[in-house]
């Protein structure tokens, strides 16, 4: 039997809420047919957003979306998507299939989702094709409540007031599709360009300005980026995907061996050692801990569903990914203290969405409801909590089988989430809450065989339900967590 230890004594960092964000590209079918399907649509929506979607990712307690892109974002010309739809000009997505894109979905679109979600809005501005002039104009904009050129134009365009602006992100894998820079040139040019994101606020609001950071690995471009620009940026982020092949053929969605799902599995628990590594670059050359970490783009990347538009990047999602999820988010939330907001690549048909839809109708994932059985951690306190566990996999394996994490809200009610990554094995497991008396405990579990998926044929093969295999005691529980599973314990 593991021994899972929490302690309510040790507050450790406030688990930010954003760390639960999202992300939103035009890329295929996430923001058109998605989330937005336009006011004349016979698809039941509210100027243009779709409700079935939009109360799905409310259940969900969606925190901030990130929005256009993306490699997509430094392409965009942001007055391309403002004003009379009709009149709105038309572009090729070169990045995602070679669409025409006809820019019905803008600025003003966009913020109207965020006001329905709830959530705030992190938008990604264009460094690789754009000018400084065109990303200080379009923060003036979106932002500025005064008497000017720019505010005047939003005023036109049937929006009086400026709108909250939380997130603005200067340039988007500047490494790669967003110019090919090396790190050196990013950050001079992340300075030019940030000085004119605005604050026009002068109260309250600033914006909180992120920076491109690495792609996985590449610890020099932390080095570079934070050597020259760190006084300018609140944030740099940082992208992960989750391959099990390699970039040539990445893999099956659906079908895959045991070997494979392990392979999956121990490539996402190594965003704990990225995270770390690039944490001890920024902690050098910014010891009072002022930049955050970002990972504004995390999530599997497999093969697209046969048959589908290799550009649109349309995948399953299976309890592997929701397993993905899980442990991933309990790494985030240890690293609360630095990581400050992740966004999951991405919200609707793409990559590891959190919901599908075909025409009408819509479906949820499993990662779906691991996002939303985590919700309770949003902006709690993480506590010191640690559990023994085995690996998980072959021989040799470095993956464990159990991989926790911990938090306490406002109200003394603890939340711990745990995720049994074996395939094959159930977990045995004894939880100890130090100063603690244990007056009631709750638990709900996502499980399943690891390819298990839903579809439009069976829209419920995963869900999240009650869980009652556990036994409370005076300071804690026992409980037996079956194979593949991930089990929330609300502990009062």
């Amino acid at each position: 039997m593991e021994k899972y230890l929490i302690n309510p004594n040790q507050k450790i960092s406030r688990i930010n809420k954003d760390i639960y964000g999202h992300f939103s590209e035009h890329l295929g079918r996430c923001i058109y047919e998605g989330l937005y399907v336009g006011e004349d649509s016979d698809i039941p929506n509210v100027n243009g957003m779709r409700c079935d979607v939009v109360n799905a990712l409310k259940e969900m307690g969606i925190p901030v979306l990130r929005w256009p892109g993306g490699c997509f974002a430094d392409e965009y010309h942001w007055k391309d998507g403002i004003g009379p739809k009709e009149s709105r000009k038309k572009m090729i997505n070169t990045h995602w299939g070679g669409v025409v894109e006809d820019n019905s979905f803008g600025t003003h679109e966009f913020m109207e989702l965020c006001s329905q979600l709830g959530c705030d809005c992190y938008i990604a501005g264009n460094v690789g094709s754009g000018t400084v002039q065109e990303m200080s104009e379009w923060v003036e904009y979106m932002t500025f409540g005064g008497l000017s050129p720019m505010s005047e134009l939003r005023k036109q365009n049937g929006r009086e007031e400026p709108w909250r602006l939380k997130y603005f992100g200067v340039g988007n894998e500047n490494w790669g599709c967003g110019g090919n820079m090396e790190p050196e040139f990013y950050a001079n040019q992340f300075r030019r360009y940030a000085t004119y994101v605005r604050n026009y606020d002068s109260e309250k609001n600033w914006i909180y300005k992120v920076a491109c950071g690495p792609n996985s690995e590449d610890y020099r471009w932390t080095e570079e980026v934070m050597k020259r620009a760190d006084w300018n940026m609140n944030g740099l982020a940082l992208h992960y995907y989750t391959v099990t092949g390699d970039w040539g053929h990445k893999g099956s969605a659906t079908e895959f061996s045991e070997k494979e799902y392990y392979t999956t599995l121990t490539k996402a628990y190594k965003m704990d050692e990225i995270i770390t590594r690039h944490l001890e670059i920024m902690n050098r050359y910014d010891p009072k801990k002022r930049v955050d970490l970002i990972v504004d783009e995390w999530g599997t990347w497999h093969d697209v569903e046969p048959g589908t538009n290799p550009g649109f990047l349309y995948q399953q999602n299976t309890m592997r990914d929701a397993i993905v999820a899980a442990l991933t988010l309990n790494i985030f939330n240890k690293h609360s203290d630095r990581i400050r907001m992740a966004n999951i690549a991405q919200t609707v048909n793409v990559l590891q969405s959190v919901a599908l839809t075909d025409g009408e109708d819509m479906l949820l994932t499993p990662t779906y409801y691991v996002f939303k059985m985590y919700k309770d951690h949003q902006d709690n306190t993480l506590l010191g909590s640690y559990i023994t566990s085995g690996k998980a996999g072959e021989e040799g394996a470095q993956l464990p089988q159990l991989i926790e994490s911990a938090s306490i809200d406002e109200n003394g009610v603890i939340y711990a989430t745990v995720a049994n990554t074996s395939a094959q094995d159930a977990a045995e497991i004894k939880c100890q809450v130090a100063d603690f008396e244990v007056k009631e405990i709750k638990a709900e579990i996502l499980a399943g065989k690891p390819g298990d998926y839903n579809s439009f044929e069976d829209k419920e093969c995963v869900k999240s339900g009650e869980f009652s295999d556990f036994t409370a005691c005076a300071d804690g529980f026992t409980a037996k967590l079956p194979a593949c599973s991930v089990v929330k314990f609300v502990i009062k």
